[in-house]
């Protein structure tokens, strides 16, 4: 694509951001209605499949870069994804809760503080991945990734099964949080689903469309992309962690608002954790690919990303913790230091670049 002109480009970019954003939007909504009748709910397959399906924009992008040689992208998009996914609940808090109370003050739950320390683990092992010798390789694995994907993996086991049904007082949920169990927009759409009568194997052909359009806009989005900020003098890891990361997470910002419109504060919240959480196993894909290892070559901006994703995820955490109730601009004070943070954070990356 680098011999377009520049115009042809940016249209390219904006028209794959727009099929990212409603292709997305159906898969998440289609994904929920398959996950009810399917039975998976919370359970594993559940949280599997929904964060395989969330986050196809990503994967798609992952494999381009690794395909293309523009590792940098990937590791950019993928670390600084998981920052503003986190800074998405800041749009679900001031414009999503129609509560007079905060967002994680109505959210709050001991399974989240579970969803948002696995996010925190799985970034600690990127960090320590990135410290290890780029010549552990084996059978195109280093052992990084293969880290990152058993912590996600016993984390996910731990939140589906006995995280589910912790020994504490009202299993675990907040006073005066919201009324209705988590994810009951999601039984709510399939109900939706089936008064429209469709059925469940076209569920699952918008489904599969919608992953098919994902994923070719994810290529189309990363090589134009690429080029056409490249042509700006936008580095590789900026560009990645701040244009490509917002233009993916559209669609969790529309089903994140979605979800709290619905009074399902829980569920907002649980997928942009579940998402983070998913987003560094996709490391994998870089040494399968290309056959070479990804974090021992990790940059100083990956691991300042990797730390700033680490610490909105403990802010919103403390916000879990302590649920304040005043709000400031329609958000909760945790939102509103989240995106504080954010701002000196790409701040911070803009001056180490």
């Amino acid at each position: 694509m680098s011999s377009l002109p520049s115009f042809a480009l940016l249209l390219i970019f904006v028209a794959s951001a727009v099929v990212i954003w409603g292709a997305g939007i159906k898969l998440s909504d289609y994904t929920d209605v398959l996950a009810e009748r399917l039975h998976l709910g919370e359970a594993l397959g559940g949280l599997v499949l929904l964060a395989v399906a969330t986050n196809l924009p990503e994967i798609a992008i992952t494999a381009s870069a690794a395909l293309s040689g523009q590792v940098e992208i990937a590791v950019g998009n993928l670390l600084g994804g998981i920052a503003l996914q986190t800074v998405v609940l800041v749009a679900v808090d001031a414009f999503g809760v129609r509560s007079p109370k905060p967002l994680t003050y109505m959210a709050a739950s001991l399974t989240l503080l579970l969803e948002a320390a696995l996010v925190v683990a799985v970034l600690m092992v990127v960090i320590a991945g990135s410290q290890l010798p780029a010549h552990l390789i084996a059978l195109r694995l280093t052992p990084g990734p293969v880290l990152i994907l058993v912590f996600w993996i016993v984390g996910l086991r731990l939140i589906a099964g006995p995280g589910s049904r912790l020994p504490w007082t009202d299993s675990g949920e907040a006073p005066e949080s919201q009324d209705k169990p988590r994810g009951h927009s999601r039984t709510a759409k399939e109900r939706e689903a089936t008064t429209r009568h469709v059925s469940t194997a076209r569920a699952g052909g918008v489904f599969g469309g919608a992953a098919l359009l994902t994923l070719v806009a994810g290529v189309a989005i990363e090589r134009s992309g690429e080029s056409f900020f490249g042509n700006l003098g936008l580095s590789g890891v900026l560009f990645g962690a701040t244009v490509l990361a917002a233009a993916t997470s559209l669609p969790e910002v529309s089903t994140g608002l979605a979800a709290a419109r619905r009074g399902d504060y829980k569920l907002a919240m649980g997928d942009i954790f579940g998402g983070n959480a998913f987003l560094p196993v996709l490391f994998l894909l870089v040494p399968l690919i290309s056959g070479k290892a990804v974090l021992p070559y990790a940059q100083a901006s990956d691991i300042y990303l990797t730390a700033l994703g680490a610490l909105l995820t403990i802010v919103y955490l403390a916000g879990v913790v302590f649920r304040p109730q005043r709000q400031i601009l329609r958000m909760g004070v945790d939102s509103l230091a989240v995106l504080v943070l954010y701002v000196i954070g790409i701040i911070g990356l803009i001056a180490l670049q």
